[in-house]
């Protein structure tokens, strides 16, 4: 039986494991930049999110991990648009509120259609493209998971797939603040 602070070292490795490969990944495919950005309103939402979250994800885990954890790269491709076009509205939304609307406008087992079509607005083979990447990061990630020594189960596998779920929600806030042409570049020297 691994002791607390064991299974939250075990965990706080797996997340930076994950955030180094999605990182990584996503530069590689284009979807980054070598400057990742941040977007601290998005971020402090993520508590809340995964607690709205949890729920559905955990149990859809056993038989659609990939799902399960893709998901929550949409819900953070969709925090970052929120928070590009209409913050006022949804800084005022709870975090249940946000995931509820979200999730009930066609079922949880849609909404990688209510993400990609209704909020960040894709069609066709752009739709085709985002859908793919979300679930090419998700299976890497979930390839990551089965390969981290921990029992299932165990605070040590929760930790890990919570600290997952984080670095997805991240990185899909991230990939579409470039999408939406956040870059953080460097500012030119100045001349004198």
């Amino acid at each position: 039986m691994e002791s607390n602070a064991a299974a939250k070292e075990t965990a706080a490795i797996f997340e930076e494991k994950v955030r180094k490969d999605l990182t990584e990944f996503l530069q590689y495919k284009g979807a980054l930049d070598s400057h990742v950005p941040e977007c601290p309103d998005v971020e402090e939402r993520w508590g809340g999110m995964v607690r709205a979250y949890i729920g559905d994800g955990a149990k859809e885990f056993q038989d659609y991990p990939v799902v399960s954890l893709g998901w929550m790269m949409l819900i953070g491709m969709a925090m970052a648009k929120y928070w590009d076009t209409d913050w006022t509205k949804y800084a005022a939304m709870s975090d249940e509120e946000i995931y509820k609307e979200l999730r009930d406008k066609k079922g949880y087992d849609n909404l990688d259609e209510t993400v990609v079509n209704d909020v960040l607005g894709y069609e066709g083979e752009a739709a085709e493209k985002i859908t793919d990447l979300v679930a090419e990061c998700a299976s890497r990630v979930l390839s990551l998971i089965n390969h981290e020594p921990v029992e299932p189960g165990t605070e040590a596998a929760l930790g890990c797939y919570i600290g997952a779920l984080h670095q997805l929600y991240l990185a899909g806030m991230a990939m579409q603040l470039n999408a939406l042409g956040y870059h953080m570049t460097p500012l030119a020297a100045s001349q004198n």
